[in-house]
């Protein structure tokens, strides 16, 4: 019976392949904005020692509070363009 194929490449990664769709549009804005001092070089710190606990959680920090705005400002959004609420009073 012969042996199934393996791949000597990796199977592709959605996260990674959304990553580069968006550093490719919006790397040139995203660069030119600055970051709060101290933080470059505390991440660079990070990095050089390894310590990828504390970067993945400055990453899902990031991702919450980013997800937290965009769900805001989806809500604000749909209750701008939403019916006005009526009320159960009646007024003569």
């Amino acid at each position: 019976m012969p042996k199934p194929s393996v791949s000597s490449q990796p199977a592709p990664n959605p996260y990674a392949e959304w990553f580069e769709q968006l550093r490719s549009e919006y790397g040139d804005q995203l660069s030119a904005m600055p970051l709060p001092d101290g933080l470059p070089e505390h991440l660079r710190n990070l990095i050089e020692q390894g310590d990828e606990d504390a970067i993945q959680f400055m990453v899902r920090l990031a991702w919450q509070l980013g997800a937290q705005v965009g769900y805001a400002a989806g809500s604000r959004r749909q209750d701008v363009h939403a019916p006005p609420k009526r009320s159960g009073n009646v007024q003569a």
